[in-house]
This record gives structure tokens, C-alpha cells and sequence, in this order.
């Protein structure tokens, strides 16, 4: 059984990304974190990427300041980034591969092989009192490479799983993120979920024991368009307590 809520993590990226289409001051991000957060949101999810495609430093600290939940701020681990968050302080970072090419995050940090670096940068994180979460793909030598990093919280990479189409392949992807929730757990870590999940792949990610929190963005923003962003949000949000509640 489950004795723990699920939460939601609600990503305002595509907001900005709207905004930043036309270098107007609309659609407002800040707008948008306000109204998820009303909606039931838990957390607030924002890149502040290298290349500034759609949140700006703005957005952040803005945010930071008029916050009801919190922010989880994703990020590169870059001296520049260490200097944004140390300087801003942000509830959580979870740290991200990034590549300027790329339309969104394709998959996850490769900890394993960076985790020298990893431990002191987190380090520097944590000595500002942001609780840091490291985005990998379900595979325990990630995970492994994690709890030896030293932070507290992994979130699981399900971009494989929401891009599978057949059956066997849905199935064999919800198998290792399972596998790496249970795995991680055992670590000690506290385990989220997300990348591509949406209104019709949820559930089975949400039936999953062990995740804590599912940040989701894009699926959010677009449903917004035709029903509005707080019910955008709140059927998310039921979603995922309609799978916790028969759960148990």
C-alpha cells in the first residue's frame, strides 16, 4: 500500500516560450506559476537554460520571491547556473544534460561518468540550502552514481516510456522505471518521475509504488489552450490522486 500523497510539479517553460516567440510581455510565466499553484500544483517547474530559449533570469527571481509551494529549478551544472542558484536560492535544482540543439531534454544525466564533479558541484548547492535532485534514466548504475553524488533526490527519466508505441515496449519501459524507483528507494533517495507524460500515459506511471512527485509540463500548457490552465492543472492533479486513491 501507498501512505504517501502524489504530488504534481507543474512546468511554466511553454509559457515563456510563447512569450519569447514575439519578445512581448505575454503571455506572463509568473501569471502561469500563480494559477497552477491555485489549481493544486505542489511545485514549480522552470529551465533556465544556456541559451535563455524561453525563461528568463527574471522569471526566476521573480518567482522565487512571490511562491505559495515551491520552485524546482532545472538547470545545467555550469559555474554559471552555480552562480544563478547560490545567488537566487531556489527551493530545489535538479541538475540536467543540455545541449543547444536539442528541442527538449533528450534523456538523462550521465552521473555515472561525471560524478566527481557532480559531488562538489551539488556540494556548492547544498551549502546554500537547495535541496538538489539529479534527472537520469532508470538504469541502477545512475542511481548508484547518485547516492555517491550525496543528494537527496532522483528524478526518473520517462521520456523512453512516453515515446514507446507498441505494447512490449511500453510495458518493458514501465518495468525499468519500476525497477529504478524500487532501486532507488532502497538507496534512501526520495524518487520523482518525469519527461513526455501526459493526460493518456499517466496513470500507469502513477500506479508505480515509490514516486514521489511527476513534473509535467508541456501536455499541462497545451491542454491549456482549449480548457484554460487551472483546469488543465486540475485534471492532471486528479488524475494522479484518482490512481493513488485505488491504490490502496
Amino acid at each position: 500500500m501507498n501512505h504517501y500523497e502524489r504530488l504534481l510539479g507543474v512546468n511554466i517553460d511553454h509559457v515563456a516560450t510563447l512569450r519569447q516567440a514575439r519578445g512581448t510581455r505575454y503571455p506572463e510565466p509568473i501569471q502561469a506559476a500563480l494559477v497552477a499553484e491555485q489549481a493544486g500544483a505542489d511545485s514549480i517547474t522552470l529551465h533556465l537554460r544556456e541559451d535563455r530559449r524561453h525563461i528568463q533570469e527574471r522569471d526566476v527571481e521573480m518567482l522565487c520571491d512571490i511562491l505559495q509551494t515551491h520552485m524546482n529549478l532545472e538547470m545545467a551544472a555550469t559555474p554559471e547556473m552555480a552562480a544563478i542558484a547560490t545567488q537566487m536560492r531556489p527551493a530545489d535544482c535538479c541538475l540536467v544534460p543540455e545541449k543547444r540543439s536539442e528541442l527538449t531534454t533528450e534523456g538523462g544525466l550521465d552521473a555515472a561518468a561525471d560524478s566527481d564533479r557532480l559531488k562538489d558541484f551539488c556540494a556548492e548547492l547544498a551549502g546554500a540550502e537547495i535541496r538538489v535532485s539529479l534527472f537520469v534514466d532508470p538504469e541502477p548504475r545512475q542511481i548508484d552514481a547518485a547516492q555517491k553524488i550525496g543528494v537527496p533526490v532522483i528524478e526518473i527519466h520517462t521520456g523512453h516510456y512516453a515515446e514507446a508505441s507498441q505494447p512490449d515496449a511500453i510495458q518493458s519501459a514501465l518495468a525499468r522505471i519500476a525497477n529504478a524507483v524500487a532501486y532507488g528507494q532502497q538507496a534512501g533517495l526520495q524518487v520523482n518521475a518525469g519527461h513526455g507524460l501526459d493526460y493518456h500515459n499517466i496513470s500507469a506511471v502513477a500506479e508505480i509504488e515509490g514516486i514521489r512527485e511527476f513534473n509535467i509540463g508541456h501536455s499541462i500548457i497545451s491542454r491549456a489552450i482549449f480548457s484554460g490552465l487551472h483546469q488543465a492543472v486540475a485534471d492532471m492533479k486528479r488524475l494522479i490522486q484518482l490512481v493513488a486513491a485505488n491504490s490502496h
